[in-house]
């Protein structure tokens, strides 16, 4: 059986709003950021209801100046194992 890490979209989402406090930026410039014309996909992410795409992970870590580990949280991401 093979165990594999899982994203956990609600501590992320907790992440994504310290990291941005951290960063001393607001919903409203990580909007103007990413061009997005309402705020709402941030929101979904800060809620942990939706995770940002790939690339906006990308964006996101260097608006933020952490990586991209940093952003993402799972479940004991070292501890997964693969067993036969």
């Amino acid at each position: 059986m093979n165990t594999w890490p899982i994203v956990d979209m609600t501590a992320t989402g907790r992440n994504i709003v310290r990291l941005r406090k951290q960063a001393g930026m607001t919903v409203r410039d990580l909007q103007d950021i990413f061009g997005f014309s309402n705020p709402q996909a941030i929101y979904k992410w800060q809620r942990g209801q939706a995770m940002p795409t790939l690339d906006n992970i990308v964006i996101l870590a260097a608006a933020l100046g952490v990586g991209v580990d940093d952003i993402i949280v799972c479940n004991d991401p070292f501890q997964a194992k693969i067993t036969a």
